[in-house]
């Protein structure tokens, strides 16, 4: 489906105690990647503002928190089925800010909604435990909410990243403060009015717009115990290093240049699609997307199969625009400097031609660089485009011992028929989720999302089992109700 842009410049607000609220600080364009111009603004708030919005938060919250989770459930029941309901209008709108595809928007929403399932099942599997330890005398655990947490989101998925956290945080009691990219505010109107038609109580819910100024706010209040962040690895360590040193949680993850090992033995089908998809879904903005194939052996044939299928795709239909022009040049220039270091360019994205209407778009195509070298900014610098960068290495020894090298961990797939080869790769490779033959190795909740290294800052996973811990607190109570004959020291 064709993307469909807005008509008319959306008007963006803070959402404070169930009500739009406009910001009395300034107020920020919105541009669309597709074309260049203005589709929306949104005003940031003051600090004032921010104040009294995460004192609503707290104080809306003590009785949220008392609220059985079977009840709390039944409010993100209702959120699901009105995001299922709008499923293609909020598609288009994150699209239309963001640069995705129509088609991928909703990929992302869908994904968002996944977790929110999860989230509705906590009700039946998150029961705690309860054992008697002695005679007498028993223990349980009891999951307690937080109070107040944060989280912090990034442009490229204005719906998928924030749905990770809003439906585990309020189902576990929290309430919660939403700070969206600056980027791609338009999308938290949606959330937001589904989340109070769904009936949620006034307060629980906050949109928070604007820059550094509101993120330093938000991670100061005292009223705030947690905080969650997905960006760039220079503001996850920022955040956390703030955030951790006022004695807060925080959860924040970072860049990527994820590395795809390609063995002559793969199915070339399998990997001329999924390494081809990988490196150009979402123009390759986001932090699962392949960077860098590691290519061991004869494998030109699979090479020939991923150039053949990037190349077919056809910009604004098949594939996306870049977030702004800024960072669309830095791709250019990226691509010009490996091209002088040596690099081979086996398909040129600068050379592709924009959708019709939209000559003004920050458009760049699959880009393909071979020869590249180990070392070189292609393989270790997190460009952030359809950029893919192709070393040719002798063994899995040398493949292995390159993705070693990156300082990030976020992801590391292997294109191969060996299953000991693929558990080879699974062993040594340093990422925190790795695919077989599997181009973008997303786990499907319950597991949970995460990398290592500078690709996260902070112990456990941001969805999943692994994400309960964080937004809560597990108290442990130990009960006795009457005195025993044979006393010991447990009892």
């Amino acid at each position: 489906m064709s993307i469909r842009l807005p008509e008319h410049v959306i008007a963006c607000s803070n959402f404070i105690n169930g009500q739009w609220i406009k910001g009395e600080s300034a107020t920020q364009d919105i541009i669309s990647p597709y074309h260049g111009k203005k589709i929306g603004e949104v005003s940031v708030p003051s600090l004032n503002q921010i104040k009294d919005a995460i004192r609503i938060a707290n104080q809306a919250q003590v009785e949220w928190g008392k609220t059985p989770l079977k009840e709390r459930a039944r409010v993100l029941f209702n959120f699901r089925n009105i995001l299922m309901r709008d499923l293609d209008e909020i598609s288009h709108i994150k699209a239309s800010e963001s640069g995705k595809t129509f088609d991928e928007g909703k990929a992302g929403l869908m994904k968002g909604i996944e977790v929110l399932e999860y989230a509705l099942s906590l009700q039946n599997i998150d029961v705690g435990g309860r054992l008697e330890v002695s005679r007498g005398v028993s223990c349980e655990y009891r999951r307690a909410p937080l109070g107040v947490v944060a989280n912090i989101t990034p442009f490229n998925f204005p719906a998928m990243v924030p749905m990770w956290t809003i439906p585990i945080a309020l189902g576990l009691g929290n309430a919660y403060i939403w700070k969206p990219s600056e980027k791609t505010p338009l999308t938290s109107i949606y959330i937001a009015n589904a989340l109070k038609e769904a009936g949620l109580p006034d307060g629980l819910f906050t949109v928070l717009h604007g820059g550094p100024q509101t993120v330093d706010a938000i991670i100061e209040a005292p009223e705030v115990k947690a905080v969650g962040f997905v960006g760039s690895t220079k503001i996850a360590k920022l955040v956390y290093t703030k955030a951790t040193s006022l004695g807060k949680r925080a959860l924040c993850l970072g860049g990527a240049k994820n590395h795809l090992v390609l063995l002559p033995d793969a199915t070339p089908e399998i990997a001329g699609v999924g390494i081809s998809d990988s490196f150009t879904g979402c123009a390759g903005q986001r932090c699962m997307a392949a960077s860098v194939l590691l290519a061991v052996g004869d494998v030109d044939q699979h090479v020939e199969k991923i150039m053949k299928r990037a190349s077919s795709l056809e910009l604004g239909k098949d594939m996306g625009a870049i977030i702004t022009r800024t960072q669309r040049d830095f791709l250019i220039e990226a691509i010009d400097k490996a091209e002088k270091q040596g690099a081979k360019v086996l398909l040129d994205g600068r050379k592709a031609k924009a959708p019709a209407g939209m000559e003004n778009g920050h458009w760049i195509g699959p880009t393909i660089l071979d020869q590249v070298k180990a070392g070189s900014e292609a393989q270790t610098v997190e460009l952030f485009g359809p950029i893919l960068s192709v070393i040719r290495c002798k063994d899995i020894s040398e493949a292995m011992t390159i993705q070693n090298s990156s300082e990030y961990g976020n992801a590391c797939s292997v294109f191969t028929n060996s299953g000991a080869l693929a558990e080879r790769v699974i062993r040594e490779a340093k990422a925190g989720m790795v695919g077989v033959n599997v181009g973008v190795p997303v786990p499907r909740e319950p597991f949970s999302f995460g990398g290592v290294a500078a690709s996260k800052f902070g112990s456990g996973d941001i969805t999943g089992e692994h994400s309960l811990n964080f937004w809560s607190d597990i108290k442990k109570v130990t009960t006795k109700w009457e005195k025993q004959n044979d006393n010991n020291w447990m009892s």
